[in-house]
């Protein structure tokens, strides 16, 4: 009887002792004794069809790549262990599934999303053109400081490249990291992961140092913010 006390309270300590993991914007659960991550973060990848949002997540998670992909059928979700500063981090990495071709991507999709990647594919234009509805998406469905990075996918297509400084001077307005990534080569994928996952641990640590979460603005706000930023955002044809 002693000894199953014991165990208990030793697992209670455990627990106690872990930090309190993070799958949303809010600290939620604790690890169990026997989890290796210190921190779980959910993660979207978002943009347009066919910009390689599949065969992204396909490298990160499994450094796999394929020239040809089925569409994604319903919700997708690849997990990946990595490390950032000594702490061990899950990456909960969810694929849109095609739903982005019918923009009806839900609010329940979005919720509890710590992480954004935006992808665009840096031979089509269009697709960095509609980056800027992407980030209303965000602002209206998550919290204000979600952390966000943009990536140029397909970089290896050097000769059929359409996008370049427009995106670097996008990144600027809106104050995020831009990467250009290959799913192909495997050029900058884990960067732009590791990236965003040293944003989310930050923004974790923070939060916990000032004992303050952030409250959700109204939609109105965080609309009118993206608005500010487009109207920096000088559309160009270089």
């Amino acid at each position: 009887m002693t000894t199953g006390t014991s165990t208990s309270a030793c697992h209670q300590e455990k627990r106690m002792s872990r930090p309190r993991a993070l799958s949303s914007p809010y600290p939620h659960i604790c690890p169990p004794p026997d989890d290796p991550a210190d921190f779980t973060f959910k993660v979207l990848v978002i943009g347009d069809t066919c910009v390689g949002k599949t065969s992204f997540i396909n490298r990160f998670s499994d450094n796999d790549f394929r020239e040809s992909v089925a569409g994604t059928i319903g919700m997708d979700m690849k997990k990946k262990l990595i490390d950032v500063d000594g702490k061990k981090i899950r990456l909960d990495v969810w694929d849109t599934a095609g739903q982005e071709r019918f923009r009806t991507l839900t609010t329940a999709f979005y919720r509890g999303a710590a992480g954004i990647i935006i992808l665009y594919d840096v031979t089509n234009e269009a697709s960095f053109n509609h980056v800027t509805n992407w980030l209303e998406d965000v602002a209206v469905n998550v919290s204000r400081d979600v952390c966000k990075v943009l990536v140029g996918n397909k970089c290896d297509f050097q000769h059929r490249r359409v996008v370049q400084k427009r995106a670097i001077t996008l990144a600027d307005a809106f104050e995020f990291p831009l990467f250009e990534a290959s799913a192909k080569t495997g050029f900058n994928v884990d960067m732009a992961f590791e990236n965003l996952a040293q944003q989310m641990l930050s923004c974790y640590q923070r939060r916990m140092s000032t004992k303050k979460i952030l409250e959700r603005p109204f939609s109105a706000e965080k609309l009118e913010y993206i608005a500010k930023k487009k109207t920096s955002f000088a559309i160009c044809s270089c």
